[in-house]
This record gives structure tokens, sequence and C-alpha cells, in this order.
């Protein structure tokens, strides 16, 4: 099967070059600085990490439209809706996907989001490989960002981590096999374990368990992907000292994405998987 994100960072390159002459870099750095200003050097949503690590569930609540995988999971799905109802029902934070083509996602979504009242911290999840897309996840109002060790080089990502930090924002440092672990050294506020091979986008949780003796002790360490009953949730937080688990489409192709996630944490209280 032909790599999957090779081909979505190729085009990632394209459509960015193409944002450049759409909106060029000076006036995005400026327009930045303003958004900046007006935060009061505040970065909306606050820590991510911190937000995880003191809850209970340190569910995130992802807003995904799209994958490559599955096509459509809810095109109708609303950003003035959905993440709400995700900070209403007991999301420790939030994901949300800005990649067009692949996810069905926008940096719109997140300013949406904020706009009806999101306050909890967002993740700007996309493929970043270049400091302007740093500079429109600053600007549309997310708390931290994906960098994922697949599509960049140990260098490019320490630059990239540098930035997100100069902009106020934490890093979520994405990692999926043995080779990513040279990148943990670059210490990211969140470690994360993505259960997806992303040249397949087969999905294993058993991967997190696996990796997780590879990282740092005492660092918030994030699950991702795979993630759909709380027996899950409770191992990887036990077993794996897991703090985050981001879900999506468990409760994207739920009618109600809010609802599918409060009945998903009740789940996880008549269990008594959490104290």
């Amino acid at each position: 099967m032909a790599d999957i994100l090779e081909e979505i960072v190729a085009h990632k390159r394209i459509e960015i070059e193409q944002r450049k002459r759409f909106i060029q870099p000076r006036q995005m750095i400026s327009l930045t600085e303003q958004k900046m200003q007006a935060d009061d050097g505040l970065v909306p949503g606050g820590s991510m990490r911190k937000a995880l690590m003191e809850s209970s569930t340190g569910i995130i609540a992802e807003f995904k439209r799209k994958s490559p995988s599955k096509g459509w999971i809810k095109e109708e799905g609303k950003a003035s809706i959905i993440p709400l109802a995700y900070q209403e029902n007991g999301a420790s934070a939030l994901s949300i996907l800005t990649d067009i083509d692949y996810f069905g996602g926008y940096d719109e979504f997140i300013q949406e989001a904020r706009h009806v009242g999101v306050h909890i911290p967002i993740l700007y999840k996309n493929f970043v490989i270049e400091e302007y897309q740093l500079l429109q996840a600053r600007y549309c109002g997310a708390s931290a960002v994906l960098l994922i060790a697949a599509c960049l080089t140990k260098e490019e990502c320490k630059r990239l981590l540098d930035m997100a930090h100069q902009l106020g924002m934490e890093v979520l440092l994405e990692m999926h096999n043995d080779r990513d672990f040279e990148y943990a050294e670059l210490e990211p506020d969140m470690y994360g374990i993505n259960n997806r091979n992303l040249g397949t986008f087969v999905t294993d949780v058993e991967n997190s368990f696996r990796l997780a003796e590879q990282l740092p002790k005492d660092v918030c360490r994030v699950s991702e992907s795979g993630i759909s009953n709380p027996e899950v949730v409770k191992r990887l937080r036990e077993e794996g000292g897991f703090r985050g688990f981001l879900m999506g489409e468990q409760f994207m192709k739920q009618a109600d994405p809010g609802q599918g996630l409060a009945d998903f944490l009740k789940q996880l209280e008549i269990n008594g998987e959490f104290r």
C-alpha cells in the first residue's frame, strides 16, 4: 500500500505555497502579533498539558469530519456545535482537524469553536511542516499544536517546537514507531503515541503499551487513535502511565457526539476506573 503520509505531506507543501500567495508570510506575522496583543499575551484555553495531568479522565475529544481511511464520518458536523458539546459534556481538552483535503477541516473551525464559548485547550491538528502553519495555529486560537516525528527531521522538529513555545503554544509530539524515539529528547510538552500506522492506517492500541516503556518517566503521555472502550482507557492509564486519550471517530460516528462523550465518561465512572 502506498504511504499515505508521504502523499499528504507532498500535498501539504503545495497547499502552504498557495496559502502564502493568498496571505503573505509578512502579513501572517502581523495578523498573529495583533491576535497575541488582543489576547494580552495569554494563549486561549491555557495549558493543555496541565489540563490533562490534573484531569481524572484525560479525554481529548476530537472534531473530525473525515479521514483518508474512512472517508466522511460526519460531513454535516458543525464546529459551532460539536466542540462546545464536548466541552459541556466533560472533555478535558479538544482536538480539531484543520487539514482540508484529507480530513475536511479548516482553521476557521477553531475560530468558530472559540466564538461560541469553547474555553478549554484546543489542539491544532494538522501536518505541520513549516513555521507559517504555527502562525496560522496561534492566529485561529489554538492552545497547542501537533508535530509528527515521521513528517520532520529532528532539526526541523526542534525549530518548530521552539517557535511554537515562542508563540505561547504547547507541543504534542507524535511518535509511532521505535525510530521516532530519538525525538523524545527534544522534551515536548506532551508525548504522543499514535496507535495508527501512518503509512497503512492500520490501528493497534498495543502500540501504546509497547512504546510507552521507552518514554521518560513523569511526562504527559497521550495515546492517540483506535480507543473505543473504557477498559482500554483504564489499562492505558494504569499500566502505561498515560494521562491523555485522543478519541475522535468513536464520538463523531454517533448521532450526537457530545452525548457519546457523556455516555463514555459515565461508563468510566460506573466501572470505578478513575479516582
